[in-house]
Parts: C-alpha cells; structure tokens; sequence
C-alpha cells in the first residue's frame, strides 16, 4: 500500500508539473504574442503615416514630411528586429521571418536614408534661394532716378 500511495504522489506530481509547464508555455506564448503586437501596432502607425503623407501630395512623397517619419520607423523596426533575434528560440520564430524582416527593415533604412537626403537637399535650395533673393535686393541702386 505504502508503494502504491508514492506512486500516485509521483503521478500527481508529475500532472501538476506538466500542467504547469503547460501553463507556463501558454503564457510564454502569450507573452511574446502580446510583445510583437505591441510593436507591430507602433510600425503600423509609421507605416499609415507615410501612406497619408503620399496620398497627401497625390503619390509623390515629400521627403521634408517623409524624413522623420521614415526615420522613426526605422527605430521602430530596429527594435521589432532586435526583439526577433532576441526571442527566436525563447517565443519559437521560424528563421524564414526573422530573415525576411531583416531584409525589409533594410529595405526602410534605404527609404529613410533617401528621403532624409532629398530633404536636406530641398532645404539647402531654400536657404540657397533666400541668400539670393537677400543678394539681389542688395544691388539695387541707391541714387536718384
């Protein structure tokens, strides 16, 4: 009797330990689920802003607009990046996703590096244009007519 008591002590206490990894590999799931989500709402409010930037200007981006909202998706899919390595085993990302998003967060830096150069561009045509509408009002003449 002792022996059949112990086994049913280490058969219960094996369910509850089952169980609980259960439990725990549920919420781990939930966790990362939740974590990703998170993140993937902040991309998805970049992304959304540069859509209405576009459709703002009918199709055709404006880099001055652009720039920061680019580089701040940028930021955002560094982290969502980072979180994938980060997690690959711990949250079970297969590697064809964790590579995929490391080829379309290199696709958004080029996006961001090229507006934010257009950007610049624009702006020093402008304070190129204001110093030279300053220049010519200077040479106008001073005397009688």
């Amino acid at each position: 009797m002792i022996a059949g008591g112990g086994t049913r002590g280490h058969i219960g206490a094996l369910i509850s330990g089952l169980l609980l990894a259960v439990a725990a590999t549920q919420a781990l799931a939930q966790s990362c689920q939740e974590d990703f989500q998170k993140l993937s709402e902040k991309r998805n409010a970049q992304m959304m802003a540069l859509n209405n930037i576009g459709k703002a200007a009918k199709g055709k981006m404006d880099p001055v607009a652009a720039c920061p909202v680019a580089r701040r998706l940028v930021v955002i899919e560094t982290e969502m990046f980072a979180y994938l390595q980060k997690n690959k085993e711990w949250c079970n990302i297969p590697d064809p996703m964790v590579d995929n998003f490391k080829q379309q967060r290199a696709k958004t830096q080029t996006f961001a590096t090229q507006a934010c150069s257009f950007a610049a561009k624009a702006k020093k045509m402008q304070e190129e244009q204001a110093a030279g509408v300053a220049q010519q009002a200077q040479k106008l003449p001073a005397g009688p007519l």
